[in-house]
């Protein structure tokens, strides 16, 4: 397996080469490379070349594949994300960056489905964040490595153009199937609710979760055209009878709470194909992932990537592994 986690040193070395990268690693270290072709994002926590990582000392590199050509680097904020996907390559991919909990990400997670020629062009990415226990003392940033500037509130994005006999395929790991369980649904879009319909009866979902003892660690999961799609439970809060999820509930779809999962390495294994090996151009995967599984120092196959507060593949996912593979056509 190749190497995936540098010092500031390699790294500086192969921006002074004129390689685009995409990096992850913590604030810190991504201030202090220079100027070039490449995007970043703040993270501790890693799938590296020998398992689940936490280190403050490395910076993640993920090296544009060889047939990519015209990189360019974007910046939008909420008020221009909405471009995303006119701007993008026709024939290429983009990979993006969001701080958790911007308002940039909000726009994006609420209404990524209503952009102009949403999911027509390739668009995978990754929401960056912050040592757990600086949650709320440290904001989350991505970088726009053309200029070194640390940004709290925008989307940074590498765009590559791919030759006519190439295509860049997204594809999502989600080891989380529909559970047997009640149906749910919610009136209205949001990162929170307080009401929940429960096979079409109102009620304080607060009140449903602990009546039913549901372990929010399972996300809920919706069937969006055919794709399973999680909502991850980030906070139930008793006195305020509210709870708020890490990715936003859509007016009108139904979900359930997902089935118990026996073991996250397998099921992951499982997931992953094994033929791609060395084919998968990028990926990352969930930090409730690798918290509820313990992934630390344990693999996922031969897939690396950075653990991040949320994933994107065409709009925002959680408790996935998302994963990019470039193929013939």
């Amino acid at each position: 397996m190749n190497q995936v986690l540098f010092d500031v040193c390699e790294v500086s070395r192969m921006i002074k080469e004129g390689k685009s990268l995409v990096l992850a690693g913590d604030e810190a270290l991504l201030k202090q490379l220079p100027a070039g072709t490449w995007i970043g994002g703040t993270i501790p926590y890693f799938m590296g070349d020998k398992g689940g990582e936490f280190t403050k000392q490395k910076v993640y590199v993920t090296v544009l594949p060889a047939d990519a050509s015209r990189q360019t680097v974007r910046v939008y904020d909420e008020k221009t994300i909405h471009d995303i996907y006119c701007k993008a390559p026709e024939q290429g991919f983009s990979i993006v960056i969001m701080p958790a909990a911007s308002k940039t990400h909000e726009v994006f997670s609420l209404k990524a489905p209503t952009f102009s020629q949403f999911a027509t062009r390739p668009l995978i990415g990754w929401i960056s964040g912050v040592d757990l226990k600086d949650l709320g003392k440290v904001a989350p940033k991505v970088v726009n490595g053309k200029t070194g500037e640390a940004l709290g509130n925008a989307a940074v994005v590498m765009e590559a153009s791919l030759p006519a006999n190439k295509a860049a395929i997204v594809s999502i790991a989600n080891i989380f199937e529909m559970g047997s369980g009640d149906s749910l649904t919610f009136a209205q879009d949001g990162f929170s609710a307080t009401d929940v319909f429960v096979n079409g009866e109102k009620r304080n979902f607060v009140d449903y979760l602990l009546a039913k003892k549901i372990d929010t660690r399972l996300p809920l999961v919706a069937d969006y055209f055919g794709a399973r799609v999680n909502t991850s439970f980030q906070t139930v809060d008793q006195a305020a009878k509210r709870v708020d999820f890490y990715a936003p509930v859509f007016k009108g779809v139904e979900y359930k709470v997902a089935q118990p999962v026996a073991n996250y390495v397998e099921s992951f294994e499982k997931a992953i194909s094994a033929r791609l090996g060395d084919q998968i151009a990028f990926s990352c995967n969930c930090i409730l992932n690798y918290l509820y599984s313990g992934l630390e120092g344990k693999k996922t196959g031969n897939v690396t990537g950075p653990i991040t507060f949320g994933e994107v593949a065409y709009q925002l996912l959680n408790q996935t592994m998302v994963y990019m593979t470039i193929e013939n056509i």
